[in-house]
């Protein structure tokens, strides 16, 4: 046989298929040799990013994860497990913190400005906001290296209106960034599902139920509201709102646990990471690991990989409406995927996708990507678009004023709206971590809060001027914008929202 499974060179000599097959795998040991090295020459760049600190290494064995879920498991089991974490916390990490002047603004320093449990409330724990008289619930899921501070505005909103609020912890968050080399998107899954079978419980099975989700967040609450779809067990959301969604992140993030192969060694410690920096955020990791980015993108797949399942099975028509606020450019995760690949999909009336558009004034025009506004002109050009499209932006390119330009789902006609909104002097465009906070959040906001009691660093206030490299950290850390300036908007939306819910309950 082997034999007659020749062929011929140029030279005319004969060769067999076993020569073919000793190329193939010199050819693949090549590759792999080249890949090593690389992988071996990031790793020993990595050795010039900062030193670790306990909040980088230090174990915390008392956290959440699916393996401790039960079909029996509840949110004060839940809670009870995030006190003994929060003392595992005191006891590893916020006791050995010295109080010098290097660490006068870490966020681990007691009764230190940043220290978040110097606050009447601990923002990076779950929390719970209870009406005097419950008319539906909310839970909300924050983003990656977030706390649940990070949508305690939305929650305000929203039990300002009477609804029951939870704003989940997720697991590996709102303690030390290292606690994010261990996390598995599981853990956020498994505890999705005790939240929300609680919040139902609590606001009985007649009154309407929300999910808002958050970066990170904003996937965990479409994968539950998939896994909602086939599992009876799990209380269906009558709405989603969603705020920068995590639906799809670079390619890159793939191949971010490779670091394993190395960092096992404590030479490579700081190959785990892709970024070391100091934790001055009172409610948001400014460290960031790979293993982050690689759940980041775990979640994110098997998402998708669902919602074609679901698709396929006709089963997607009874996917919650979802009203989505993202900005058009977004360093964080891959705004075309939630345009194409999760709302071109879903089947059900009453989906919006809100886009806040960059600030096209003539002024800014030079600096920006040529053609950058092709995409979303083609966006909006389009007729068979199943769902409503909002885009706010430029009431033309000689106005800082904005609009609200909608169109009704399949249809050519474009309605435009003034919003008696202005861009800030200096913004030219919104940011991904933007989208959820006012200008008047006393963390991020741009606004003075005097009645607020935290008297930390504004950071949305903000606006440092000086020579390049001499900061702590990186410039374009502080200068991203943190807030968003049409706020009024998102709010007013999510009140027009959960009030067509309501009529819809009240018949």
């Amino acid at each position: 046989m082997l034999r007659n499974r020749f062929f011929k060179t140029k030279n005319g000599q004969r060769r067999g298929i076993w020569w073919l097959i000793g190329l193939i795998v010199g050819i693949i040991e090549n590759a792999a040799l080249v890949a090593l090295t690389i992988l071996f020459v990031w790793a020993l760049d990595s050795r010039k990013m900062p030193a670790l600190g306990i909040w980088h290494t230090t174990p915390l064995t008392s956290e959440f994860t699916s393996s401790d879920a039960t079909p029996n498991s509840t949110l004060q089991d839940y809670l009870q497990q995030e006190d003994r974490l929060f003392g595992e916390l005191k006891a590893k990490i916020i006791d050995h913190v010295a109080p010098t002047a290097e660490f006068d603004y870490s966020r681990y320093r007691v009764d230190g400005p940043q220290d978040p449990a110097h606050l009447p409330q601990n923002w990076n724990r779950t929390f719970e906001l209870v009406p005097e008289i419950i008319r539906g619930g909310a839970l909300l899921f924050h983003g990656l290296t977030d706390s649940p501070y990070s949508l305690r505005r939305i929650g305000e909103i929203l039990h300002a209106k009477g609804f029951y609020v939870l704003g989940l912890r997720m697991p590996g968050h709102g303690t030390i960034p290292g606690a994010l080399t261990k996390v598995n998107w599981e853990d956020w899954v498994a505890a999705s599902h005790i939240a929300a079978r609680h919040v139902r419980k609590r606001i009985g099975a007649d009154k309407p139920f929300v999910i808002a989700g958050y970066s990170n967040g904003g996937a965990v609450a479409v994968k539950y509201s998939l896994d909602a779809l086939s599992d009876l067990d799990l209380p269906p959301a009558d709405k989603l709102l969603l705020f920068s969604p995590e639906i799809g992140i670079t390619a890159f993030s793939a191949i971010a646990n490779s670091h394993k192969l190395l960092s096992f060694i404590p030479y490579f410690a700081q190959f785990k990471w892709l970024s070391i920096q100091p934790e001055y955020d009172p409610f948001k990791y400014n460290s960031f690991p790979k293993n982050a980015a690689q759940q980041g993108h775990e979640i994110t797949t098997a998402l998708q990989d669902q919602l074609q399942e679901k698709r396929a099975a006709g089963k997607l028509a009874g996917f919650p409406p979802v009203i989505t606020f993202l900005s058009w450019v977004d360093a964080t995760v891959e705004t075309s995927v939630t345009i194409d690949q999760f709302y071109g999909q879903l089947e059900n009336p009453g989906n919006e996708l809100v886009i806040f558009d960059v600030n096209r004034h003539d002024q800014m025009k030079p600096f920006y990507p040529a053609g950058d506004a092709a995409t979303l002109e083609a966006l909006e050009k389009r007729a068979d678009l199943p769902y409503r499209l909002t885009i706010i932006a430029n009431a033309n390119t000689d106005s800082q004023h904005v609009v609200q330009r909608t169109k009704a789902p399949r249809s050519p006609d474009v309605e435009t709206k003034a919003l008696g909104m202005v861009w800030p002097y200096g913004v030219y465009s919104l940011a991904h971590v933007a989208i959820p906070f006012a200008p008047d959040d006393p963390v991020y906001g741009a606004d003075k809060n005097p009645s607020s009691a935290y008297k930390g660093v504004p950071f949305g206030r903000m606006q440092p001027r000086g020579e390049t490299h001499y900061l702590t950290v990186p410039l374009s850390q502080l200068m991203r914008l943190r807030y968003n300036p049409f706020f009024a908007y998102v709010e007013k939306r999510v009140i027009a929202g959960i009030g067509i819910i309501n009529e819809g309950h009240a018949k």
